[in-house]
């Protein structure tokens, strides 16, 4: 991930690369290639942590070691595959430390709050950790930037495949239109998505500035209402729409004059999401610490 510029360095470590354990209890054994990823899943109730716990029953180089939720959670005792009619062996449970116990990596698509309180067992556990929550803070930001100087982290605001791709050609179609388009960014999620824009939306904005030359932070407009004048050229507009079911759509509008290009990204299922996480599980089995996002794992040119 950019802002902590660590992929790098691990791999110039390679993969034989012995460094010591992090302070916790128990080995993440990063540098085990082969053998069956030990995986727990967060939010093993939710629709996400189903999503996941799918995916990895149904991979044959992935186990499920840990299936968690928060303590008033209906699904609570419950096997963590009941959902399918199948059972796991696994039972979904509150105790983060049991639920980490024989865990190699925790995959977490939560919220901040629980995120973070998850980091700081991970980290004191040797647990790595694949992150797809978003909504954090700078404090939050920093918090897992630190933890990821003794465990391996995969963190981005989307793991789906395509949706990097995206990025890449938004970042080509932003430096080859110049300054002379208007740039707008439309995304649309479920009802329950409680931060907005997305983390996906802000991602690929942040993508667009880079490649223009612009601060995001002072250029981007989140809201429009009344008499608000002109657009200004600069700016970098956020519409959100919540509804119903839609997993997550995202268009980005390069509006010039007389035409106007379109790159959008549609997702029908968070299987999608799922499988790119279990691709960032097996990246993380020759990491032995550092922070990292999708570009690394699909081995792809940083922005």
């Amino acid at each position: 991930m950019s802002e902590a510029g660590s992929g790098d360095f691990a791999r110039a470590l390679g993969a034989d690369e012995r460094l010591p354990r992090p302070g916790g209890t128990k080995a993440a054994d990063p540098a085990a290639a082969t053998g069956r990823r030990r995986v727990a899943i967060a939010g093993a109730g939710g629709r996400m942590g189903r999503m996941l716990i799918e995916a990895v029953l149904a991979s044959d180089d992935c186990v499920l070691a840990g299936a968690l939720d928060v303590a008033d959670s209906p699904a609570i005792g419950q096997d963590a595959a009941a959902f399918s009619g199948r059972s796991s062996g696994v039972a979904i449970g509150a105790d983060l430390r049991a639920g980490l116990a024989d865990a190699q990596v925790l995959i977490d698509f939560t919220r901040p709050q629980g995120t973070l309180e998850h980091l700081r067992v991970c980290r004191e556990l040797g647990v790595q950790l694949v992150v797809g929550t978003t909504g954090f803070d700078d404090a939050g930001k920093a918090a897992i930037a630190a933890a990821s100087e003794e465990i391996a982290i995969v963190m981005a605001p989307n793991m789906s495949v395509g949706v990097n791709v995206v990025m890449k050609l938004l970042a080509t179609a932003a430096k080859a239109l110049g300054e002379g388009y208007d740039v707008e960014i439309v995304e649309a999620h479920h009802r329950h998505k409680v931060d907005a824009p997305s983390g996906t939306a802000l991602a690929m904005g942040e993508t667009i500035a880079g490649a223009l030359g612009r601060d995001l932070e002072a250029c981007a407009v989140y809201g429009r209402e009344g008499v608000t004048g002109e657009r200004e050229q600069q700016t970098i507009g956020f519409a959100t729409v919540r509804g119903g079911d839609i997993v997550g759509d995202h268009t980005v509008m390069f509006c010039g004059t007389g035409e106007r290009i379109e790159i959008a990204h549609k997702s029908s299922s968070r299987a999608t999401y799922a499988q790119g996480s279990l691709r960032a599980v097996r990246f993380l089995a020759r990491q032995p610490r550092g922070l990292f996002d999708m570009n690394d794992v699909l081995g792809l040119p940083a922005a």
